[in-house]
């Protein structure tokens, strides 16, 4: 194999291999992916560096104990070094002995090989005329501004590409960059040594609602004269903007992005709906609208109409980019994207800018996952779309009605999303249908209802749902805390998770903030020290309780992230371990009681091997809700225990991690559960009491 690479690495031609280096490609057998068979001392022994993987399916040749081999996940890693160094591994073999720490790690390499540029290149390619590209290079900023962008663009005048490279994005080991070139030389261009990725640059999703305005007469809205309750609640909206002078401007500020052509009527007609979503909902009443729950900053950053331009795609992230680089906001919401499906084995610019910006967990971003879920599901071109892939932000489809019985929209873009961050949409929320359609206010000066329908309205209406819970309570619950918060308290729906996720947002805000009186609901939120535990009880009355208990739990927390490494694409994992009763263990040796499974198991609808995937310590949202018998339960708790990663292998990281933990007890036999708990634990558990008394609407 090594003799087969190398000779592939003579052909490169030099210019394309600046400073002598290639990247080859290191298949692991699926038997060895875990972290701990890692082949640190294999290439460190041949002077060769790991700059990112991908996860691969693969047959492999032979499995252990005589097993008949068969498909199976595996990492391929991408490794970088001079060719010298491949060549010196291929004749430093036969001087390996068997306990020589860089043989050992053999066992665990099925292939080794060199990329070809028709590997690197994705999709159909133009057979003619000129062309963006998007090209993804292995390199990082300080590397890449220094060296790597002046090789590649010398490489580029060389093959007969005149570039500046001045339009890219780096995140984790990557540069994505936008490059116009002749399409005949897209093979030439994907010969250089480091692109890791070379394809045609994606569209921007079109700015046309799924359900187009009606036939219905042109009905007047009473607008409220009010102000919005909690002025302290940032929000933005990047979107296709707001005429100046309409009747939201009241709640809404809309703000131009220098330089921009004047926008269209179809751009309008987004901006005032996303915006109407967000401020009111669906319009079900016209004579008696709510009150806004905070206003909102409403970015125009669409140049001219969308899916027309090559080169949009990389300008409308950059203007978000600059925004949010410069203003600090609690809400965001995005209902476009690249007009692309999300591919498990690489990570696009879109997904890791903005999971670098929600990392720290201080902003809730919610995305809409895209309307192409009608399209070829044997092709995969029904999956959810870049950027709703985002780990760190809530992605959100549609549901075709407000009331029950509903399901998903057919419309709505379907999971699952790539590992980790399988469970997408995450939520699902009423966004329109031809048979009842979403209402909102229309563009015209004088406010009156159209109709509508898309996962682009979906989106700000679970975010107003987040305004909400935020001005209820204040700064007492955090925005991840009101992400875990709108997870668990979804109507679960008896569909699979990959059409809607964790289920239907809740109808009311009653339905997330109040508890009856058989149930108890207990919000834990703080920080995790890697390689360390926490324990958080399950708080419940004195005494056995009667008859069957349903115990729901959802963990929430954001990561950094490693683009480079789509398989292993989150640093930080939360392993969490159900104890049902402290007093039982299996041996008297045993330090911990015995354990239940919680989650994983409960997720519906997801394949045995999405459901065994890394036992989903990578995961970033868990949701379980199981029924026990009450007098099963003593004392039961959750171990919570800080796992650390970087670029797919253990590291010993120092950063603490954010979480936020909801648990809730329903016991139907016990009337005054809430009062009980309460009680209890007077001394322990703080009640969160409304900042803002807020109405529900019946």
């Amino acid at each position: 194999m090594l003799d087969t690479a190398n000779a592939a690495f003579d052909r490169i031609p030099p210019e394309a291999r600046p400073d002598d280096e290639v990247v080859g490609a290191v298949t692991l057998n699926p038997e060895y992916i875990a972290k701990s068979y890692y082949p640190h001392g294999l290439l460190k022994a041949v002077g060769l560096a790991a700059i990112g993987s991908k996860p691969l399916i693969i047959k492999p040749e032979k499995k252990s104990k005589d097993r008949e081999p068969e498909e199976a996940l595996t990492t391929q890693l991408f490794v970088m070094g001079k060719r010298a160094a491949f060549r010196n591994w291929g004749s430093l073999l036969p001087l390996w002995s068997e306990g020589m720490e860089e043989a050992a790690d053999l066992v665990s390499i099925e292939e080794i090989s060199a990329p070809t540029p028709s590997e690197k290149i994705k999709g159909k390619m133009p057979r003619k005329g000129i062309i963006t590209y998007e090209v993804v290079l292995h390199t990082d900023e300080l590397l890449g501004e220094v060296k790597a962008l002046p090789q590649f663009r010398e490489y580029l005048q060389k093959i007969g590409v005149d570039a500046t490279l001045s339009r890219r994005f780096y995140a984790g080991g990557l540069c994505f960059l936008e490059l116009s070139a002749p399409a005949e030389k897209a093979r030439e261009i994907a010969t250089y040594a480091s692109v890791r990725v070379l394809r045609q640059m994606p569209r921007l999703r079109m700015l046309r609602p799924m359900v187009r305005a009606g036939s219905i007469p042109a009905q007047p809205i009473v607008v409220p004269a009010v102000a919005a309750m909690d002025t302290s609640i940032r929000a933005a909206i990047f979107d296709g903007g707001i005429p100046h002078g309409h009747p939201l401007t009241r709640w809404a500020t809309p703000i131009e992005t220098a330089g921009l052509i004047a926008p269209t009527n179809d751009e309008l007609e987004h901006g005032v709906a996303v915006t109407s979503a967000f401020l009111f909902g669906h319009l079900s009443s016209l004579s008696g609208l709510p009150t806004p729950y905070c206003k909102v900053d409403h970015y125009r950053v669409i140049d001219s109409a969308p899916g027309q331009d090559g080169t949009e795609l990389f300008e409308v992230l950059e203007r978000i980019q600059s925004v949010l680089n410069q203003e600090k906001y609690d809400l965001v919401n995005l209902s476009l994207g690249p007009y692309l499906s999300v591919e498990d084995d690489e990570v696009h610019a879109w997904t890791a800018v903005l999971d670098e910006f929600l990392a720290d967990g201080e902003m809730l971003a919610t995305i809409a996952v895209g309307n192409n879920g009608a399209s070829d599901a044997s092709l995969k071109l029904n999956r959810i779309q870049v950027p709703s892939d985002c780990v760190n932000a809530l992605a959100v489809g549609a549901a075709d009605s407000p009331e029950n019985p509903w399901q998903r929209a057919p419309y709505s873009s379907v999971g699952p999303g790539r590992s980790p961050g399988v469970v997408k949409p995450d939520l699902v929320e009423f966004g329109g249908s031809l048979q009842r359609p979403f209402l909102v206010f229309s563009p015209a000066s004088s406010p009156t209802v159209t109709t509508t329908g898309g996962t682009s309205f979906s989106s700000p209406s679970v975010l107003r749902m987040a305004a909400g819970v935020r001005a209820h309570f204040g700064p007492h619950l955090d925005t991840l805390a009101i992400r875990a918060l709108l997870v668990h308290c979804a109507e679960r729906g008896e569909y699979p998770a990959s059409e809607i996720g964790r289920g239907r947002v809740a109808r009311t805000l009653d339905d997330l903030v109040v508890c009856s009186d058989d149930t108890m609901r207990v919000v834990y939120r703080g920080a995790i020290t890697p390689a360390k535990y926490i324990r958080a009880p399950v708080p419940l009355p004195l005494g056995d309780l009667p008859g069957k208990i349903q115990l729901s739990a959802t963990v929430c927390y954001t990561t950094a992230v490693d683009p480079n490494h789509p398989g292993n694409y989150t640093r930080a994992g939360l392993e969490v371990t159900f104890r049902p009763d402290m007093t039982k263990r299996k041996t008297a040796s045993q330090i911990h009681p015995d354990s239940k499974s919680f989650f994983g198991k409960a997720q519906k609808g997801l394949t045995e091997d999405e459901l065994r995937r890394d036992a989903w310590k990578w995961e970033n949202c868990l949701h379980g809700s199981i029924g026990f018998l009450g007098s099963s339960l003593n004392q039961p708790c959750f171990d919570i225990h800080y796992n650390s990663r970087m670029e797919g292998h253990d590291h010993k990281s120092t950063v603490k991690l954010r979480y936020a933990m909801i648990i809730t007890i329903k016991a139907p036999r016990v009337v005054d559960l809430y009062d009980q708990v309460v009680r209890r634990y007077a001394t322990q558990l703080e009640a969160l009491r409304p900042v803002i008394e807020i109405p529900i609407r019946p």
